[in-house]
């Protein structure tokens, strides 16, 4: 399964500046968690993230399920572009 996709599809609907969206897979020092992260604009993490952390949750739970399916750990950080 394509985790970077599934994630990327899943934010695009979500923020503003669709063009400086990014999800990147990173290294993992073990073979059962995927580390990924999202990259975007201040405002639009602000959005991702959610009031107390609500969004980043539910996204993280929704991507979990799909990790489930392949016994895979998907671990899921948000990061903003540009100014704060």
């Amino acid at each position: 399964m394509d985790y970077v996709k599934t994630l990327q599809d899943i934010c695009v609907e979500l923020v503003n500046n669709k063009d400086h969206l990014e999800v990147r897979e990173m290294p993992s020092l073990d073979e059962d968690t995927i580390v990924l992260y999202v990259y975007a604009d201040h405002n639009d993490i602000s959005k991702l993230i959610g009031r107390k952390g609500v969004m980043a949750n539910s996204i993280r739970r929704m991507m979990s399920v799909a990790g489930r399916l392949n016994n895979k750990h998907l671990d899921i950080k948000f990061e903003s572009y540009g100014e704060e």
